[in-house]
């Protein structure tokens, strides 16, 4: 039939929670000003809890989810874009309460989309996908504070993460000396491999802390929270920054007014959901620059629609390394 595509589709029936790889007509796609054909999506941990129904990540049903995507614009209402061009997407709702990125199709906002960067090709930007997008705009966000890398180490938390392992990596090729927290000390020559100098264990600042502590860091990416961000702030050294884009630990920050006041520090909050466009373009201008294919294809792998399912499943189960890129037209 014409105008069939697949994609994973999410549904919650009489509730019953299912996820499955369907066939289905353009006729169901929203009435947005862009449509395209989705070359490339990847899969997020906020993707494999909407697969798999274990966090409420999806708003409304049916959904499909895949809040990345890299596609190639068939039909246009926008003076901005034109039919043919290569475009990216990161976040908006998309995969949430819009249709997402693990299709063929897609109908989505001009507003939510930037060109693709001519040094990235479709598979490359979704390798960095989100969590790289995110680490770049939190670099960003410790440039502009007028952190350096002479103004001493700076601390990575959740380094073995998508965000923090991409920090790690940037921070390194940008000249910074890293500190690498992570939980899996087996990890330590991986991240060392990535350019982190010292790697410790998450335990020495996951637990309660003072109010204020040994000046360590000149700065910190963080995607932990709770009481690691609080022990971050009160190590900090004099102007320290602080950027918070995750809450692996928790929501809470359980800290002190000390360090704001005593050291002249800053906490930035980085959200890559709702970035303006002229940020996004920035970050992501910065990454096509700076990354190296090499690292791309030894930190990912690639896989089809009729594999998502099992690779959610996977993936929520802690046994996959890396990034998983979807090639959305096999």
């Amino acid at each position: 039939m014409k105008n069939e595509f697949k994609a994973i589709v999410i549904n919650n029936i009489d509730n019953t929670y299912t996820a499955a790889l369907q066939t289905i007509t353009t006729d169901l796609l929203p009435n947005n000003n862009i449509e395209l054909d989705v070359l490339f999506s990847t899969l997020n941990y906020k993707d494999g809890l909407a697969i798999t129904g274990k966090g409420p990540v999806v708003r409304t049903f049916p959904m499909i989810p895949g809040i990345d995507l890299v596609g190639k614009i068939t039909k246009t209402k926008s003076n901005e874009f034109q039919n043919g061009q290569l475009v990216l997407l990161n976040g908006f709702g998309v995969g949430e309460k819009h249709l997402g990125g693990l299709a063929q199709k897609a109908s989505l906002n001009s507003e939510w989309l930037i060109p693709l960067p001519v040094k990235l090709s479709p598979k490359q930007a979704m390798q960095i996908g989100t969590a790289g997008y995110t680490a770049m705009l939190s670099i960003i966000a410790l440039e502009k504070q007028g952190i350096t890398p002479d103004s001493g180490d700076v601390l990575v938390t959740g380094a073995n993460g998508g965000v923090g392992s991409f920090a790690v990596y940037l921070l390194n090729l940008l000249g910074y000396s890293v500190v690498a927290a992570t939980g899996r000390l087996e990890q330590t020559d991986y991240l060392k491999q990535l350019g982190a100098k010292q790697v410790i264990h998450r335990d020495e600042l996951s637990t309660p802390g003072k109010a204020l502590a040994k000046e360590r860091f000149a700065a910190a990416i963080d995607s932990v929270g709770s009481h690691t961000l609080a022990n971050i702030c009160a190590s900090l050294k004099y102007g320290g920054v602080v950027t918070a884009c995750g809450l692996a630990q928790g929501m809470d920050l359980p800290a002190s007014v000390a360090p704001f006041i005593l050291r002249g520090i800053s906490l930035m909050g980085i959200d890559s959901v709702m970035r303006p466009k002229p940020d996004r373009v920035e970050a992501w201008q910065r990454l096509a620059e700076l990354v190296e294919s090499s690292y791309l294809d030894k930190i990912s792998t690639e896989i089809s629609l009729p594999d998502v399912i099992e690779a959610a499943n996977n993936l929520m189960a802690g046994t996959i390394r890396g990034r998983v890129v979807v090639n959305c037209q096999l």
